[in-house]
């Protein structure tokens, strides 16, 4: 008896103590919109205020998607050099950067952390800015969207860059994520989680990069920015609630012309992952950049332009 009285003691202790944790609004935040930069646009599509910069006047389009905590920022050393030959937008993701983090009742009817509500952000900017079809370039995260897009829109996918793009991950089957996402307690704490893991964005970045030496003061506060919009450790707890694992079978089913681009010294996304994508893909070029980590378009952006740009002239081409 008494170990059963000790026992219930424990379970309701572990079920009710989370919620004596109190979760307070962050401090010194803004709206995103008094963070902008002087080039920064913004739109409003569905509920969510994006986002984005556009470059270049040549076709066809190229629409960059930016990996997980990352924003426009990571694609600073090459939009310019792009946008000399084509049109190009760089625009925030949804729960990133500086587009606006709805919440609550606002995100019920329509979704946009979730995949479905990331391809339809990514095709309804692209319609808004007057373009029927673009050529998608995703990075690590950014890439599934891209990926994604391309098998629900496959008309609207000229062609695929794929950047160390993080299409295998299977983190949702952990036992720690379903916990996390799918109880009272874990949703409770679960901006307190957002902030433990991106208050700690310098040591993830320095993992991201090949050589951490060369990351200036400059590129680490670009990457802190957006922790000064507000809600941004809500969103992105709202993006991990709706996540869900991906079912890597459709990328065999894209036949669409793509380049799969990895650096050879990649900690987050596995280099063998990026190989397996080129051997589902049903046309795709692999590239492995020497002495580059998760970030070839920051690191190696003179070998990535060189690989880029000639394959979006032959698609103008081929078109």
């Amino acid at each position: 008896m008494k170990t059963l009285l000790t026992m219930t003691s424990l379970i309701s202790i572990l079920l009710i103590a989370p919620f004596l944790i109190p979760v307070s609004d962050l401090e010194n935040t803004v709206v995103p919109r008094l963070l902008a930069d002087e080039d920064s646009m913004f739109v409003t599509i569905n509920n969510a205020d994006i986002h984005y910069k556009a470059k270049g006047e040549g076709k066809p389009l190229l629409m960059l998607l930016h990996g997980f905590g990352a924003s426009t920022f990571s694609w600073r050393e090459v939009i310019g050099p792009l946008s000399e030959e084509f049109s190009v937008i760089a625009f925030d993701r949804p729960g990133f950067g500086l587009t606006s983090r709805p919440l609550g009742e606002d995100i019920s009817s329509f979704n946009p952390y979730s995949l479905e509500g990331q391809v339809e952000l990514t095709v309804s900017l692209m319609e808004y800015l007057g373009f029927e079809e673009a050529v998608l370039v995703g990075h690590s995260a950014g890439g599934l969207t891209a990926l994604e897009v391309a098998a629900q829109h496959p008309e609207k996918v000229l062609g695929l860059v794929l950047v160390d793009a993080a299409i295998y991950t299977e983190d949702t089957d952990s036992f720690l994520f379903k916990i996390l996402t799918s109880t009272p307690q874990g949703r409770h704490l679960g901006p307190l989680i957002s902030r433990t893991l991106l208050r700690n964005s310098d040591s993830i970045l320095e993992m991201a990069w090949y050589d951490p030496e060369r990351l200036t003061d400059e590129i680490r506060e670009g990457y802190r920015k957006p922790l000064k919009a507000s809600n941004w450790d809500r969103a992105l707890w709202e993006l991990t609630l709706a996540r869900r694992p991906y079912d890597s079978s459709k990328v065999q089913s894209v036949r669409i012309p793509s380049l799969v681009i990895t650096g050879d010294s990649d900690r987050i996304v596995p280099v063998q992952d990026s190989i397996r994508l080129a051997e589902e893909l049903h046309s795709a070029e692999l590239f492995i950049l020497p002495e580059t980590g998760h970030l070839p378009q920051e690191e190696s952006p003179a070998l990535f332009l060189e690989i880029v740009i000639p394959f979006v002239r032959s698609l103008i081409e081929k078109d």
